[in-house]
């Protein structure tokens, strides 16, 4: 079973940059990270879930309007770790910080919306001064 651990989460002040890591492990024999679309989703509190990013398993890249420019995702297949940059933090940024995954091989492309099956426990960001 995939699990995926992300970490990186913690207190940021305005205009401040954060990185997050997602973690995945787990895999069954001869998978890796390289056959799964990962994608970057956060929920802010009383907000509905908000797909920021994802990652194709042929690394193709999606960013949803919002965080373009301000948010870069980007993977390392030899640490089956996919991470989330993102500049210029703003208060509306506290959130939680999800990474998900579904099983999608050879595809370059990915959605930003929030249907994965295989979900982190998430990681929270808050941004305050």
């Amino acid at each position: 079973q995939l699990q995926l651990v992300e970490s990186g989460g913690d207190l940021v002040q305005p205009g401040g940059p954060l990185r997050l890591s997602c973690a995945g492990s787990g895999f069954r024999t001869g998978y890796t990270v390289q056959f799964f679309a990962v994608a970057w989703i956060r929920q802010a509190p009383g907000k509905e879930r908000e797909g920021l990013s994802c990652i194709s398993t042929t690394g193709g890249t999606n960013y949803a309007d919002s965080v373009k420019g301000r948010v870069t995702i980007s993977r390392d297949d030899a640490k089956n770790t996919v991470y989330l940059q993102k500049t210029n933090l703003k208060p509306e940024d506290t959130a939680v910080y999800y990474c998900a995954a579904k099983l999608h091989p050879r595809s370059p492309l990915c959605t930003v919306q929030p249907h994965y099956n295989y979900w982190g426990q998430g990681t929270q960001v808050p941004v305050s001064s």
